[in-house]
């Protein structure tokens, strides 16, 4: 694999995404993870699974200069839908799936967290949807699951800010389960996957699938809505006007069309 790296720890696989220096989440990193989760779901040694990144961060985000390849709305539309599909596959998965997050997780990245069970972060860490300082907006159903995490007004506040939050108020408010010291995050990490990993498997994927009836039919309606307008947003001249200051690293200059 170019991207994961999978290490079986008795019964946590542990998926590491190696993508220096910012860990982006280009199409070909989902396609990889797609089937890492395949390998692993079929592993029957692998009772849960625990995903981090190497090097500095979670993971930065998505990789807005392969943006400049995609050639119309529709292209984004669907590239939207296959990350859109793979995070559901995740948060429906038959096995739990821990998120260690240390550095940053944002944009794309936070909504790759979003997809995991469980949140554990550093409390330095910075999480955060900032689509809309480039004139774009989240496309992984990130408008979605940090609505239900945290609430409406909080998720206006990030989402219209683009302003990360500490791991720790992450924790405060409802978008990470437990904060440690950033050198203590991984250890921490694997001690709560072996203990989930000592529950039955058969009940662990009955629980998992019952907590996905707590998602109610809008919420479809809303993931469905953001992929289209995904594509509608990145074609727009603001959308393309924020795509190309951030690549010049320049601040944008939004018109409203």
């Amino acid at each position: 694999m170019e991207f994961f790296k999978v290490e079986v720890r008795e019964s946590v696989g542990i998926i590491t995404l190696n993508r220096p220096p910012a860990n982006a989440l280009s199409s070909n990193v989902l396609k990889e993870l797609t089937n890492v989760l395949d390998s692993l779901e079929q592993n029957e040694d692998v009772r849960v699974l625990l995903l981090h990144g190497e090097g500095r961060f979670f993971s930065a985000g998505a990789d807005i200069k392969e943006f400049t390849t995609v050639p119309s709305g529709e292209e984004f539309e669907k590239l939207s839908t296959y990350g859109q599909d793979l995070f559901e596959r995740m948060e429906t998965f038959s096995k739990p799936i821990i998120a260690s997050i240390h550095g940053a997780a944002l944009g794309g990245g936070l909504e790759l967290a979003m997809g995991c069970h469980i949140r554990l972060v550093s409390e330095t860490a910075k999480l955060g949807l900032p689509e809309l300082q480039l004139g774009l907006i989240p496309g992984f159903a990130g408008t979605q699951r940090l609505t239900r995490f945290v609430g409406a007004a909080k998720a206006a506040e990030m989402l219209l800010t683009s302003d990360p939050i500490s791991g720790t108020e992450a924790v405060q408010v409802g978008l990470a389960n437990k904060s440690f010291p950033e050198e203590q995050l991984f250890e921490e990490s694997l001690k709560l996957a072996n203990k989930i990993a000592q529950k039955s498997p058969v009940s662990m994927k009955a629980t998992l699938e019952l907590l996905n009836y707590a998602k109610t039919g809008s919420f479809y309606e809303g993931v469905k809505r953001e992929a289209r307008l995904f594509g509608e947003v990145f074609t727009s001249k603001d959308g393309k006007e924020g795509i190309n200051a951030f690549i010049e690293k320049r601040l944008p200059n939004f018109v409203g069309k």
